[in-house]
């Protein structure tokens, strides 16, 4: 295990233990669209270091922890961070112009940055198996699959609007993570041109949605 990908973890379990037990910290490094727009910009990057609970900590990093070593492996640690920090911002910066006349809109978590790393492993590694909930990996998915069905659903939970969960950070992250991921390797568009484009599909929906209003 990369030590990198252990003090992501060390570090975001310990902010978030913090967020814990101190609110005022908690509002303060939250993502809160109100207070980004007045200035307070760190709060992009701060809050995907904060939970709302332990069942939300450990579940982002459980995910990064499996698909992080993917990233490692095939683009080496410094990579791996590049598109972790990359996605974090990009899951942040769709929120904002998603949410931007909502000033009351608040998120935190790790979800956008895990994300990116998730489908930058996709990419990485098409064929790999993804399980779903406890179904062992070699009963689960294909990884292009699970990554255009996690796309169709985050759009589908944008427009209901029905819970608590991020869907448009976790957007943001995927197409940071796929954006990174193609920058660092071209050769994916010549040597798995198909997941390339299947996973391109439903950013472009998005996108199509958001333009004709219907998000």
């Amino acid at each position: 295990m990369d030590n990198l990908l252990l003090a992501i973890i060390g570090i975001t379990a310990l902010i978030s233990y913090k967020g814990f037990n101190d609110l005022y910290f908690f509002r303060k490094y939250d993502f809160h669209i109100g207070s980004i727009r007045s200035g307070e910009h760190i709060r992009m990057i701060s809050s995907g270091f904060l939970h709302a609970d332990w069942a939300h900590l450990i579940f982002n990093m459980l995910t990064l922890y499996f698909f992080g070593p993917v990233v490692i492996d095939f683009l080496g640690g410094f990579s791996f961070i590049l598109v972790y920090l990359v996605s974090l911002v990009a899951g942040s910066l769709l929120t904002l112009v998603m949410h931007k006349d909502d000033y009351s809109y608040r998120a935190i978590g790790a979800s956008g940055a895990v994300t990116g790393v998730l489908f930058a492993a996709i990419l990485l590694n098409s064929n790999m198996s993804v399980g779903m909930l406890f179904i062992p990996k070699q009963y689960g998915i294909p990884g292009w699959l699970f990554g255009i069905l996690y796309l169709l659903y985050s759009i589908y939970g944008m427009r209901a609007k029905s819970d608590n969960i991020g869907h448009t950070a976790h957007f943001g992250g995927a197409i940071g993570g796929y954006a990174i991921t193609l920058m660092y390797r071209p050769d994916i568009f010549a040597s798995d041109t198909f997941t390339v484009v299947a996973l391109a599909v439903p950013i472009v929906i998005l996108f199509i949605m958001e333009r004709t209003g219907r998000l």
